[in-house]
């Protein structure tokens, strides 16, 4: 993760505009849903807001963080590690 937000840093406007931005806001966005679930199960996971494409690699930081707090078992990582991982391959950076 920390990886993919290093790159989204480093990449230049057009990439994040092409799709570098949107991909890390539907990836953080679904890590923060999976920690919500896990933090307060029944409980309405709330959206994480679009705080512009420059935010974004920190977004997806905050979101993994989150998550990995509560993550309770090696499946639930490498399923994690995977989302992270077709995230990045998806925005091209």
């Amino acid at each position: 993760m920390d990886h993919f937000a290093d790159r989204l840093r480093a990449a230049p406007q057009s990439r994040l505009q092409r799709n570098g931005a949107a991909e890390a806001l539907a990836l953080a966005r679904e890590l923060a849903r999976r920690a919500q679930v896990l933090e307060a199960p029944g409980a309405e996971p709330r959206v994480m807001p679009d705080a512009g494409m420059f935010a974004a690699a920190d977004q997806i930081t905050v979101a993994a963080h989150d998550l990995a707090v509560v993550l309770t078992n090696e499946g639930e990582v490498e399923d994690a590690v995977r989302l992270v991982e077709e995230a990045q391959k998806r925005a091209g950076v």
